[in-house]
């Protein structure tokens, strides 16, 4: 199978991380890639290097003033006296048409959702790196590829249009997405990472020309808690283009297909031509955050559902955290294609 990933990807390495009020270190770290690239690679992946597609299709989902934010803001935020290694803000606005400061500390609060995104000296790069794997994977399935894996690190899918959150900068779905419908397809994105993909749904919320369909434990009482509730169909020209499927905490293998059954009869409904799966692996039972509890057999019935549905597949890689099962688990799903 085709694969891509960017050395860059490593260079950002977080290293904060606020959970419960208490500081962390960020479990988003650089040593994911390399598990989760030797799984690949043991699964039958072959990896390269994605070639550069420029910023217009990063631009295509998110703002120049968002992009110059990423690019620049760390440069900015040192040359504050007293400044921390990374930018993580302190404020936020009551609401976001509220003005725009000129201020690096205002701006942080404008562009990142929370505490868990801090920009480091090398997140544009490794973001920027990142989606061009996303890129890549797209245009490798346009090509006539009938499965791409896209080694994104850092992830994407809490990323909105102007707004990071979540470990996620650049949002790779969604770039993915608008990149396949670019040349000519009818995009579907399905999320199966633990944590429902906010920033996708946000980005697409009042677009009919892409679905987003999210599989992931109830916001109720996990992050992101304020999206990916049932109710939540999209708006105007949107609406009935998104579809959440939150489930009770710690559901497994069982209670976890229905969901996927209908997330597929929503995805061909959609009369879909390529399908983008964000790829979580965080829904396993011996992940960190403990949300779903998916075994390691249950990702490969999933891949093999997908195979089923005969739309090509286009991997980005979301969520996973270090544990023994991490690279198991995606050499399990990988396998099921």
């Amino acid at each position: 199978m085709h694969a891509y990933l960017s050395t860059a990807q490593s260079d950002h390495a977080p290293q904060t991380f606020l959970h419960q009020g208490v500081l962390k270190p960020s479990p988003e770290a650089p040593e994911r890639i390399g598990i989760l690239k030797d799984a690949a690679q043991a699964a039958g992946c072959s990896f390269t290097a994605p070639p550069d597609a420029g910023l217009a299709p990063i631009a295509a989902v998110h703002s120049s003033e968002y992009i110059t934010f990423l690019r620049t803001i760390h440069a900015r935020w040192s040359a504050l006296d007293g400044a921390a290694p990374e930018v993580v803000p302190n404020i936020h606005p009551r609401a976001r048409a509220d003005s725009y400061p000129s201020s690096p500390v205002g701006q942080a609060g404008y562009h990142q959702a929370d505490t868990a995104c801090p920009i480091g000296p090398h997140t544009w790069n490794a973001a920027y790196a990142s989606a061009q794997s996303a890129i890549a994977a797209a245009d490798a399935v346009t090509s006539g590829a009938p499965h791409a894996y896209a080694l994104c690190r850092p992830p994407g899918h809490h990323a909105y249009t102007d707004q990071a959150g979540g470990f996620c900068f650049l949002n790779n779905s969604a770039i993915a997405a608008q990149r396949l419908l670019a040349a000519g397809h009818r995009p579907a994105i399905l999320d199966i990472d633990v944590h429902h993909g906010n920033g996708t749904q946000g980005i697409f919320y009042d677009r009919a020309d892409v679905l987003t369909v999210s599989i992931h434990a109830d916001p109720a009482d996990f992050y992101p808690f304020f999206w990916g509730h049932a109710q939540e169909r999209g708006a105007g020209p949107g609406l009935g283009a998104n579809l959440n499927l939150p489930l009770p905490r710690l559901t497994g293998d069982e209670g976890y297909a229905p969901a996927l059954d209908a997330a597929l009869a929503r995805i061909s409904d959609f009369g879909t031509t390529a399908l983008v799966v964000a790829l979580g692996l965080d829904a396993h039972e011996a992940d960190p955050f403990k949300g779903l509890a998916l075994t390691t057999p249950g990702f490969t019935r999933i891949a093999r559902t997908l195979t089923g549905t005969g739309l090509p597949l286009v991997l980005v890689q979301e969520g996973g955290y270090v544990s023994d099962h991490l690279g198991t688990n995606l050499s399990a799903f990988l396998s099921g294609l």
